[in-house]
């Protein structure tokens, strides 16, 4: 179900030609779903293509990215569950979130019945676990993925027993949950509890685990832009052993048969999409067009 935000929107419909001040301010509709009101945001002109955001960033907090992606092209993008100006969930697990995902791609592709070249689905951290999910099981809907810092097949958990005390007090440490408090109500608000976040943190973990199987599915290109120091640049404690399993994942996605994802690797961390916007920009700028669907062959005639 969708609801559009204002009536100049609903005027226009999905086949309106915008002009370039109203391309690029963008357009704004809600995906309603599991009892989840979903804020999503189209601006740009181009090449179509979906961001999905990873755990604990908003659209807010991405501006600066989606505003490059937006120069060339069409760029969706929504907030999660319990971020930003979505409504919360009442449950944070990796299936709720990929079934928004699947809501608003839902209703993109009803807005634009018959377009020839499907998105570019683009993910962040969880939000590129959700994309290799969404393109193993509609392979049809998506034209490339790129997987920005995420969907990482790793041989072993990052998250062992010795780390379990680190990441637990990572998710309550008590600046991190100041600055939580004093974005809620705005537009990069994080509703999920501590609790919420560690737990999900477990279950990717195990998604990781099993997720070459999910490769195994996609017949779309994959440009995979990674950090080099997921962890930071530490040399010790668990960091030089994170940063390790992280490119042995990689290392591993490589020798699985084609698709062979195309890896650019970025010498900073985890935040990578702030920090390095615009060189992850160029990257997904640079790569080849998809070509538009064959139109079907007509149907033979038949003698009268």
């Amino acid at each position: 179900m969708t609801t559009k935000d204002d009536d100049a929107i609903k005027a226009a419909g999905p086949g309106r030609a915008y002009d370039d001040n109203e391309e690029r301010a963008g357009r704004r509709f809600t995906v309603h779903h599991d009892g989840v009101t979903i804020p999503v945001s189209r601006g740009g002109r181009g090449r179509p293509l979906v961001l999905v955001p990873g755990l604990m960033s908003t659209q807010a907090d991405l501006h600066e990215l989606i505003e490059l992606l937006r120069l060339d092209h069409d760029v969706v993008t929504f907030d999660l569950r319990g971020h930003g100006l979505s409504s919360a969930g009442d449950r944070y697990t990796f299936e709720a979130f990929l079934g928004d995902l699947v809501a608003v791609m839902s209703e993109i592709a009803a807005s634009e019945p018959g377009r020839a070249v499907p998105p570019i689905l683009v993910g962040y951290s969880l939000g590129a676990d959700l994309a290799v999910h969404y393109a193993a099981e509609h392979p049809d809907a998506v034209a490339e993925l790129v997987l920005i810092d995420g969907a990482n097949p790793l041989p072993e958990p990052f998250i062992t027993e010795i780390d379990l005390p680190e990441f637990r007090a990572m998710a309550e440490d008590p600046t991190t949950r100041r600055e939580i408090e004093q974005s809620i109500g705005t537009p990069r608000q994080v509703l999920p509890t501590a609790k919420e976040i560690f737990d999900l943190q477990l279950q990717i973990d195990v998604v990781r685990s099993r997720i070459l199987d999910r490769f195994r599915k996609i017949t779309c290109p994959i440009t995979m832009i990674m950090s080099t120091s997921i962890a930071g640049t530490g040399t010790d404690g668990r960091t030089p052993r994170h940063n390790h399993l992280w490119r042995t994942g990689i290392a591993r996605l490589l020798h699985e048969p084609p698709p062979t994802p195309t890896v650019t690797w970025l010498p900073t961390n985890h935040r990578l999409v702030f920090t390095h916007a615009r060189e992850i920009a160029q990257l997904i700028q640079a790569s080849p067009t998809p070509a538009p669907a064959p139109a079907p062959a007509p149907a033979p005639r038949t003698a009268p």
